[in-house]
């Protein structure tokens, strides 16, 4: 499946980056401290596992942050082994 051109939402007002994907919902729930954003807990809703999209939610998150000139705290477990997977994020690190 081709997520492209679905846009990452910041929803600043409940701290979530937002993705969706055929009427459901994936989120990453964040908190963000001065430039630091701490990416807290990915969650995909059940219809939508085993599609790809908790991977293509984190790569769109880490492009807003880098876009953003932001650093990156990840406390998520998922977002953790993204970023052993994808060293190429390693600069973004807080």
């Amino acid at each position: 499946m081709n997520y492209e051109n679905i846009e990452l939402v910041n929803n600043e007002s409940i701290h979530n980056f937002e993705l969706m994907v055929d009427g459901y919902r994936a989120f990453i729930d964040y908190q963000k401290k001065g430039d630091k954003v701490f990416l807290i807990h990915t969650e995909v809703a059940p219809e939508l596992k085993g599609k790809g999209v908790a991977e293509v939610i984190v790569d769109k998150t880490l492009t807003y942050i880098d876009q953003h000139n932001l650093k990156l705290v990840p406390l998520c477990v998922y977002v953790g082994i993204y970023l052993k997977r994808h060293p190429e994020w390693s600069h973004l690190l807080a």
